[in-house]
């Protein structure tokens, strides 16, 4: 059922769960080399030439699998990619050789100031231009393939004419790149702009998809009183997420599934529960159904 892009690794990641590696637990793990599928690092915390930070990161990477996730790339920005990123990038991903390597489908620049928060696009055929461009131009300066991530939504664009389905399938279609399917992305998006989760899985290239993330988000409420989902990566993941995640995993097989928890980060055996579960699920479900994923969608 995968797509014949799919490497040996990936293939051997498939029903595995792995979780981001933060400075709390190096220690933990280099001590007690856990049962962990696999770690996932940001891109820009390990720019720098060296330090502590890469001295634990090449122990580990002796151990485990690595999962490299970049939010600088700026894909989706209308300015021209910045070169000297994608030349520490490269320098990362030659010294660590990770078996994934995602960015974001947004933009996070403009005019030289670097926003945090990803940035939405709207879904036109002048952002579908630009994206596949730019995913072209990174894949061939990197000399890899990339994964691109579905974003977390907060705000629609009138001006978009395609769905957020039907644009990500033609980049992927357009550039050979591969997806990473954030379910939580797509709880909080459903939630804010009032679109059904499961017919957006279901419409979603997930023969393309090689990683999943699952993350924790706060229920707020916005000015009106309406229900709004922040996308917060501090808590467990919710109850929603794991019964989006558990329909995904019966549409198209076990894919490597990544828990993202980035802030208030929990006890090491907190968070590798999280990771346990994911792998229960993928153990557990019946995805006899998962050929027929793709005329599904």
């Amino acid at each position: 059922m995968r797509h014949h892009h799919t490497s040996a690794e990936t293939v051997a990641l498939a029903g595995r769960a792995g979780v981001g590696l933060k400075p709390q637990h190096y220690r933990t793990i280099i001590e007690t080399s856990p049962m962990i599928g696999f770690f996932e690092v940001h891109a820009e915390n390990y720019m720098g030439e060296g330090g502590p930070p890469h001295r634990w990161l090449e122990q580990i990477r002796s151990r485990y699998p690595l999962s490299v996730h970049g939010v600088g790339l700026s894909i989706g920005g209308s300015r021209p990619l910045d070169r000297a990123h994608i030349g520490r990038l490269k320098s990362l991903l030659q010294r660590y050789s990770p078996q994934l390597f995602s960015e974001h489908l947004a933009w996070s620049s403009h005019y030289g100031v670097f926003f945090n928060d990803l940035l939405p696009l709207p879904y036109t055929l002048a952002t579908l231009g630009r994206v596949v461009e730019h995913i072209h131009q990174s894949q061939e300066m990197l000399g890899r393939r990339m994964l691109l991530e579905n974003p977390s939504s907060y705000v629609s664009f009138e001006e978009s004419t395609l769905s957020e389905t039907d644009f990500i399938r033609e980049v992927q279609k357009r550039t050979g790149c591969g997806l990473l399917l954030d379910v939580n992305n797509v709880v909080v998006a459903a939630a804010n702009l009032g679109w059904d989760p499961f017919a957006y899985v279901r419409a979603f290239p997930l023969d393309q998809v090689e990683e999943i993330h699952l993350a924790g988000h706060k229920r707020e409420a916005d000015e009106h009183g309406d229900p709004l989902l922040i996308d917060t990566h501090d808590r467990p993941v919710g109850d929603e997420a794991w019964r989006l995640y558990r329909a995904v995993i019966e549409l198209a097989g076990p894919i490597a599934t990544l828990i993202e928890w980035d802030t208030d980060i929990p006890s090491w055996n907190a968070l590798q529960d999280e990771a346990v579960r994911a792998e229960s699920v993928m153990r557990t479900v019946d995805y006899s159904g998962a050929s027929g994923a793709a005329s599904a969608a």
